[in-house]
């Protein structure tokens, strides 16, 4: 007969795992696997089964990662078969590129060690977690375009999941199964346990009413950030927050951050304004926590090739300013800061040909119609256009503006794979904020807009680490022994921005180390125990 959770969180355990997402998922696989015998390795989550896989679960399953080219990316996917490699572009992104964007996109603040780990064990945690069953599928459908009979790779960002983030979950979680690693829901971690010497050696964790001291002598947290929480979103990034949309799971609401905190943990990272990961994010969508069928379907992320304006009907952000992937985490925050936190992405017939069905298709967002621009505006004044005439004069501008760049460069053309230069800024015309690439004139009926807020996915605040073993740092820079830590809990990667599918890479990355670091202690532990 199997253990009832209470028998279960009454026992000892070697590693003790904090949550249900990505970053757990790898911490337990290589925890697993790192010492013969293996740990006795307990994975706790607060969250019930049906909310298992935390914010991964709700991505698209992209992960960023260095590579030469399709000489590293074939042998590691499912979907590519010998016919269509000759009708692939995918350049190499090299370990230069990776670092340069992470760099770039960041304004320079990221931390350059960490950054040094992401980015130096990318593919090689990507085949590692392949040789686990993840099925990994080169991503025409979001990061590619077919441009004159060929696929055209762009933005760095080159693999995931089938079936997105509910495949990666699906996939680790299986691995994890075949593993041995045990897995209880419905256990709430509240404090974390210490020893007469300051080591970590145990959580108290709270089920069906009553309180345990689950012990273990590594302990490693992966409950995500405090996204889910509108008052700690308020408290760490300011005003407004609190009136964004929760991306993903509603569980993340920072109760092991605030455990770490007690022990005097070390915080770094953006803990500010610009402090998260934030989208274009459906209006319509639940507030306070993701749907688990439509999950990452809610995000609007044809705005390069669109226009989006504010509730007065102007423009607030360059849409084409950079690649999607270099955005999108970044225009989800200027969105919220415009009058009612919402905005209107707008295309005419031609710009509607390029958007994907997964996010704009009929059954999944409300789509709002016109013959004219002014008979949009009009419509639009019923979802929350506060100005239709400064709408309608937005869109002439822009058009005119659109129109004088192509009479002045009559040899450029659209490819949404590069940056283009197709702009609004020309000798004769230039818009105050330029729309530097992919500008389309908004010309053809019948013309298409769709409301969005903001949608948060997770904070870039977090822990401190130390990289090489994922160990949790105090504010002295001494490490608290037997706490680790990976996925969003760790601060200091992202300021301001992200490189699109990093995030996912860097759980994998740090939480294999932290795994392995957990049990190479735990076995420790055990040694000592028997002398």
């Amino acid at each position: 007969m199997a253990p009832s959770p209470e028998q279960l969180l009454d026992q000892p355990w070697d590693v003790l795992i904090i949550g249900s997402g990505a970053a757990a998922l790898a911490s337990a696989l290589s925890a697993i696997e790192s010492t013969n015998p293996p740990p006795r390795v307990l994975l706790v989550d607060k969250a019930p089964l049906a909310w298992a896989g935390g914010n991964g679960y709700f991505t698209a399953g992209a992960y960023r990662t260095q590579h030469n080219g399709l000489e590293d990316i074939l042998p590691v996917v499912s979907n590519v078969t010998p016919e269509m490699v000759g009708k692939i572009d995918l350049p190499a992104y090299s370990h230069g590129d990776f670092l340069g964007d992470l760099e770039r996109v960041t304004g320079g603040r990221s931390s350059p060690v960490l950054g040094k780990y992401l980015v130096g064990e990318s593919l090689e945690t990507v085949r590692w977690l392949k040789g686990h069953g993840v099925d990994w599928w080169l991503s025409f459908r979001r990061q590619a375009y077919e441009v004159e009979g060929r696929w055209v790779f762009w933005g760095g960002l080159h693999l995931t999941v089938r079936d997105g983030g509910k495949g990666l979950i699906r996939d680790m979680t299986e691995a994890v199964r075949r593993s041995g690693c045990v897995t209880l829901h419905e256990a709430k971690a509240s404090r974390l346990v210490t020893d007469s010497g300051g080591a970590v050696c145990g959580v108290e964790v709270e089920r069906g009413g009553r309180k345990f001291v689950v012990r273990a002598p590594s302990v490693i947290v992966c409950a995500g950030g405090c996204e889910a929480s509108p008052e700690l979103r308020k408290k760490y990034l300011g005003p407004g927050w609190e009136l964004a949309h929760t991306r993903g799971t509603p569980y993340n609401t920072g109760d092991m951050l605030a455990a770490a905190l007690e022990l005097g943990a070390k915080t770094v990272g953006d803990f500010s304004p610009t402090g998260c990961h934030s989208v274009a994010w459906d209006a319509h969508s639940p507030k306070d926590g993701g749907d688990r069928e439509k999950t990452n379907e809610f995000t609007k992320s044809g705005y390069p090739l669109g226009l989006m304006l504010n509730a007065d009907g102007k423009r607030f952000v360059d849409e084409g300013i950079d690649l999607r992937n270099y955005t999108y985490a970044k225009f989800g925050r200027a969105i919220l800061e415009q009058p009612g936190g919402i905005a209107f992405q707008i295309w005419d017939k031609d710009g509607q040909g390029w958007l994907r069905e997964e996010e704009y298709r009929d059954e999944i967002v409300r789509k709002i119609r016109g013959d004219s621009i002014e008979e949009l505006a009009r419509e639009l004044g019923k979802e929350g256009l506060q100005d239709p005439r400064a709408f309608v004069r937005t869109v002439e501008e822009y058009n005119a503006a659109v129109a004088a760049h192509r009479e002045e460069y009559p040899d450029a053309k659209l490819n949404p794979a590069i940056k283009d230069g197709l702009s609004t800024q020309s000798s004769k015309t230039k818009l105050d904020l330029a729309k530097s690439n992919w500008a389309l004139p908004l010309v053809k009926p019948p013309f298409l807009a769709v409301k969005v807020t903001s949608g948060i996915t997770f904070t870039f605040g977090g822990l401190a680490i130390n990289p090489e073993n994922a160990a949790v740092l105090r504010e002295d820079g001494s490490e608290i022994e037997g706490l680790h830590c990976a996925g969003e809990m760790v601060g200091g990667l992202f300021y301001g921005n992200y490189p699109g599918g990093s995030g996912l890479t860097a759980g994998g990355v740090f939480g294999r180390r932290a795994g392995r670091a957990a049990a190479e202690r735990a076995e420790r532990s055990r040694r000592m125990e028997r002398l």
